[in-house]
């Protein structure tokens, strides 16, 4: 049976890599037997909703340790989610997966809305096996002056990405998605970009205003994409 625990893990610093006293907040799924990988959930959020609670127990439920860092744990702006910030928070909580066993290698990342973004930059500059990004805007303009584009980012990506758009999201223009297209094509790495016609938003979750057929459909299928790509990278 899988297991919600709260845990922390302990930050290094950006500048020298020594561990400082300061802890990052873990929200933590384990999978009933010994985990074949792990999967860091990065959240655009201070609340963890349900829907996100139920997506970590079924990635864990399928096998992988699922750790969640709380990204705004330091000060009142949501603007730490980037910068040195994310990265020492991302590095604490690999370093959190391997200490419980999981191998490096083992390790992909996946993030929602802002925190997509995110989680593709940390694509191109940390060792992962594996990235998602869901609804991730910043293609074009960089989200805070310590975020890159992601047209400008994508083709540094090192490890194997998708994107999941909704094709009506009015924050994601889709002529920027086609573009983030193309330039994702030219990274080393697999990479695969999904719009779906239906939806407002979320590719992973259907809103009230979408809830029709064919984005319930796309649901499936963008949650089918999802653990599919682990399946496929994180070997």
């Amino acid at each position: 049976m899988t297991a919600s625990i709260e845990d922390s893990a302990p930050l290094r610093r950006a500048d020298d890599g020594t561990e400082s006293a300061e802890r990052v907040p873990l929200t933590t799924f384990r999978p009933a037997s010994t985990p074949r990988g792990g999967i860091v959930v990065l959240h655009e959020s201070r609340e963890f909703s349900r829907a996100l609670l139920d997506f970590m127990k079924a990635l864990a439920e399928d096998g992988w340790l699922v750790a969640a860092p709380h990204l705004f744990h330091r000060a009142a702006s949501d603007d730490e989610v980037f910068g040195d910030a994310l990265f020492e928070d991302f590095d604490a909580t690999v370093t959190w997966l391997t200490g419980h066993g999981v191998y490096a290698d083992t390790i992909g990342v996946i993030g929602f809305d802002d925190a997509g973004t995110a989680a593709a930059l940390v694509a191109t500059d940390r060792p992962v096996g594996a990235a998602v990004s869901v609804a991730a805007p910043g293609i074009v303009e960089p989200l805070t002056p310590d975020a890159r584009a992601l047209l400008e980012a994508a083709p540094s990506l090192q490890a194997p990405w998708l994107g999941l758009y909704g094709q009506g999201d009015e924050r994601i223009p889709a002529a920027h998605v086609d573009r983030l297209r193309d330039a994702v094509a030219e990274a080393p790495v697999a990479t695969l970009v999904v719009s779906y016609d239906g939806l407002d938003h979320r590719p992973d979750e259907v809103s009230p205003e979408s809830g029709t057929t064919a984005g319930e459909d796309a649901v499936v299928d963008a949650q089918r994409r999802i653990f599919d790509w682990f399946d496929s990278h994180l070997r």
